[in-house]
C-alpha cells in the first residue's frame, strides 16, 4: 500500500486515477524513470492533532492496461502470490553478492517490476546462507535401488524414485543414462524418461536422456556390455535403427559415441542437425586428430574425462588433448541448435567435460590440471549407479551386477561400485553437492566456481542455461540454500519447496 500526504486531487469518497509516482531508486533494482501507475485512493478522517487527512492509495491491477507500465510488469503485479528470499548470499553473474532472489509462478522475476506497486505476499529468511541455481547432473544411471536399463518393468516408478531422491538432495534437474543395450531396451525405455517438467509430485526435471552407448571402442568398453556394442557402417540408419529417430528428437537430450568407430565420425552433423542432441565423445580409443575432427564436426562434450578414453600422450594426447582447446579456424558449421553457440562464442570453440569428483575414479591432481586448463568447461557428474544412497552389496548397471563396499587398495575404506569379480569400476555412488565439496577441495577454486561446474556448466553444455543453473530473471525457480561448507539446507523446485512430507505429493 503507498501512503502519501503529497497533493492530490480533491475526492470525498474513493476514486480511481492515475499518480506519477517518481523514481527514488532505492536499490540496484529500482527503476530509472518516472511511470505513471493507476491507484485507487481512500481518505481517512482528519486527524485530531495535525488537522490533515490521510489519503491511502493502492495499485489498481484492473487499470493497468494503458497506465505505461510494460507488458511485463502488467503480468508480474497482476499474477500470483510472490515470494522474497531477503537476508543471503546470491550466486548471480559469475559473483557471490549480498542480494534478494523474488519469484513468481515457478520463475525469478525482476523485482524493480514492482517498485511501488506491490510487495512480497511470502517473506523468506535465508538466515545469512549462500543462495544458489538447483544442481544438474547430466550423468545419471540410477540411485535409491533402480537403474534407468534395468528396470524395464517398473521405469515409470524407476524415474519417479530417482526423480524425488535427488531433488531432496539439492539437485534439480538431470539427464537420465542408459548404458548400452538392446535396441529394444531403448525403444522401451526412452519415451518413459524424456523430458519431464520438475515439481513436487514429479521431483527433479529430467531434462532428456543421455544414450551412452552402444557405439562405443570395445577396448574402452569400461563397465558395459560387449555384447551390446557397435559400429554404424550405414550412418544415421544404423542410429535409427538403434533408438528411433523420433525418440531421440523427442526423448533425447545427448549421446555418447567413439568417433572412431566405422560411419561414427560422418553421422555426428546428421545426429545434430536432424535430431537436435548434443554429441559427446567418451569410451573410445580416438587418436587427437580423430577427436578434433569429431569437435570440428560439433561434439562439444567430453564424457568423464580420463575414465574409458586413451591415456595422455605428449606425442598424440588423444581425446584429453581438447583441454588445449580448439584451432582458430574452428568450423561453426554444425553445432546443435541452442542458445550457447549463438551467445557466447569463446565457449563454443572449446569443449565441456565431464568429470567424476569422487577421489576414485580421477586423481585430485588429475581433476586440476583439468581444471586448470579450461575452468569454463568442468561439469561434475556423479555417474551414479543404482547404490547410491544405499548400503554395500550387490546391484544391477544394466545387465551387468555390480559389487559395492570398500575398495581393498583404498587406506580409508572408500565405498566403490566395481563389476563382480573384477576391479572395473561401474558408475559411481557419490552425490552431486559432494562432488562439488571434494572439487573445491581438489582445484582450491573458489565457491562460485565450485557450484557453476554443477549448475551453469552443464546447462550451458545443453543450451538450457536461459532457465536453468542459474537465478538469473526468468529462469526457473530451482533454487538451494547452502552453508559455507556446502550442505545443502532448503531445496526449491519451480519455487516450491521440497521436503520429505512434500515430495511426491
Amino acid at each position: 500500500m503507498i501512503v502519501n500526504t503529497g497533493q492530490f486531487p480533491d475526492v470525498d469518497e474513493a476514486q480511481d486515477f492515475s499518480y506519477v509516482l517518481p523514481s527514488t531508486p532505492t536499490s540496484s533494482h529500482s527503476p530509472s524513470k518516472d511511470y505513471v501507475y493507476p491507484v485507487q485512493c481512500f481518505f481517512t478522517l482528519p486527524d485530531p492533532h495535525s488537522g490533515l487527512a490521510m489519503l491511502s492509495a493502492t495499485p489498481n491491477f484492473d487499470l493497468c492496461k494503458g497506465s505505461g507500465l510494460s507488458t511485463e510488469q502488467q503480468t508480474v503485479i497482476s499474477g500470483s502470490q510472490i515470494t522474497q528470499i531477503y537476508n543471503c548470499r546470491v550466486i548471480r553473474g559469475h559473483a557471490l553478492d549480498f542480494d534478494e532472489v523474488w519469484f513468481q509462478n515457478g520463475r525469478i522475476i525482476n523485482p524493480a517490476l514492482l517498485y511501488g506497486l506491490r510487495g512480497p505476499d511470502v517473506r523468506i529468511d535465508a538466515q545469512g546462507l549462500i543462495v544458489a541455481p538447483g544442481l544438474v547432473d547430466v550423468q545419471l544411471n540410477g540411485a535409491f535401488g533402480y537403474d534407468f536399463s534395468f528396470n524395464l518393468d517398473d521405469i515409470d516408478k524407476c524415474l519417479n524414485a530417482v526423480s524425488r531422491g535427488i531433488l531432496l538432495q539439492g539437485c534439480t534437474s538431470f539427464c537420465p543414462t542408459v548404458v548400452s543395450s538392446t535396441s529394444k531396451t531403448y525403444h522401451t525405455v526412452l519415451p518413459h524418461i524424456g523430458r519431464r517438467p520438475g515439481s513436487l509430485r514429479n521431483g527433479a526435471e529430467s531434462l532428456g536422456a543421455h544414450v551412452e552407448g552402444p557405439f562405443m571402442n570395445p577396448k574402452k568398453k569400461g563397465a558395459h556390455e560387449q555384447a551390446c556394442l557397435r559400429a554404424a557402417p550405414n550412418g544415421l540408419a544404423d542410429f535409427d535403427e538403434c533408438y528411433g529417430l523420433d525418440n531421440l528428437r523427442e526423448h533425447v537430450c545427448y549421446m555418447t559415441l567413439a568417433p572412431e568407430l566405422d560411419g561414427v565420425l560422418s553421422a555426428i552433423p546428421n545426429l545434430i542437425n536432424q535430431c537436435g542432441i548434443v554429441v559427446s565423445q567418451g569410451h573410445s580409443a580416438a587418436s587427437h586428430e580423430t577427436a578434433l575432427q569429431a569437435h570440428r564436426s560439433g561434439a562439444n562434450m567430453i564424457t568423464h574425462l580420463f575414465n574409458a578414453m586413451t591415456s595422455f600422450h605428449h606425442r598424440d594426447p588423444g581425446i584429453v588433448g581438447l583441454l588445449g582447446g580448439a584451432e582458430n579456424n574452428y568450423s561453426t558449421k554444425h553445432k546443435p541448435n541452442n542458445s550457447l553457440y549463438d551467445s557466447d562464442a569463446s565457449l563454443s570453440s572449446r569443449a565441456f567435460y565431464g568429470l567424476i569428483c569422487d577421489g576414485i575414479h580421477v586423481h585430485s591432481n588429475a581433476v586440476k590440471i583439468a581444471y586448470n586448463s579450461h575452468p569454463a568447461g568442468a561439469i561434475l557428474v556423479t555417474d551414479a549407479m543404482g547404490a547410491m544412497g544405499l548400503p554395500d552389496g550387490q546391484y544391477k548397471l544394466g545387465n551387468m551386477t555390480v559389487d559395492v563396499g570398500p575398495l581393498a587398495d583404498m587406506k580409508d575404506n572408500t565405498r566403490a561400485a566395481v563389476i563382480q569379480g573384477t576391479s572395473t569400476l561401474a558408475g559411481s555412488i557419490i552425490t552431486l553437492i559432494e562432488c562439488v565439496r571434494k572439487f573445491k577441495e581438489f582445484t582450491q577454486c573458489s565457491l562460485v566456481e565450485a557450484i557453476e561446474a554443477a549448475t551453469l556448466h552443464p546447462a550451458q553444455m545443453l543450451g538450457v542455461e536461459h532457465r536453468k543453473g542459474t537465478l538469473e530473471y526468468g529462469a526457473d525457480a530451482d533454487i538451494i540454500f547452502l552453508t559455507d561448507d556446502l550442505q545443502v539446507e532448503r531445496v526449491f523446485v519451480r519455487g516450491e519447496l521440497a521436503t520429505p512430507e512434500t515430495v511426491g505429493n
